[in-house]
């Protein structure tokens, strides 16, 4: 079920943005109508909520990594989107930033993405998902983060320890919240 959701995604992005004026905006507005429908109608086709958002992430950035000028753009505007989506569903946005990122950054891993560039791009684009909808913005950090090192260190251990080293020296990044988050992932 969840490869169907990432394949319905990869192929909505594609048919949204596709010759778009707006290539951008049209990602965007797809991704977070995608994800609101996803997530209402998770619970009717048997996946949980947290696989269907990592799974929508997955397949926008899948779908968007061959149309925008770059995957790491791809990643940042799919998790920004992605979280707009899920602010107006109700569920834990905490939560699902983690989700967000964690399906960002495998679905850039399987374009060919650079691990270092989308992981920073994934909690770039979480944090400023988080600042439009409301919420913390270190706890959105401290989330993002986690959600990159499990999708980095399901790839492989050395795109872990790529993710890690990247996290800690984004200059645009809190190091002590990445520092805290990165120890907090090694805990789960």
């Amino acid at each position: 079920m969840l490869d169907r959701i990432i394949n319905e995604m990869k192929d909505a992005i594609v048919a949204a943005v596709k010759g778009a004026d707006n290539i951008i905006k049209a990602l965007h507005t797809a991704v977070k109508n995608q994800t609101t429908g996803v997530l209402k109608d998770a619970g009717n086709i048997g996946i949980s909520v947290e696989d269907a958002i990592a799974g929508v992430a997955k397949g926008a950035v899948k779908g968007a990594s061959d149309i925008v000028t770059s995957t790491t753009e791809a990643v940042k505007n799919t998790v920004y989107a992605a979280i707009e989506g899920v602010s107006e569903s109700g569920i834990d946005i905490l939560t699902a930033v983690s989700n967000v990122v964690r399906g960002a950054v495998s679905g850039a891993a399987e374009v060919g993405g650079d691990i270092a560039l989308t992981s920073v791009a994934a909690v770039e684009g979480a944090v400023d998902a988080a600042g439009k909808v409301g919420v913390d913005t270190s706890r959105a950090v401290s989330s993002a983060v986690i959600g990159v090192i499990h999708a980095a260190d399901n790839i492989g251990s050395e795109a872990g320890s790529t993710a890690r080293k990247a996290l800690l020296n984004a200059a645009a990044l809190p190091r002590d919240v990445v520092e805290k988050a990165i120890e907090e992932s090694a805990k789960k």
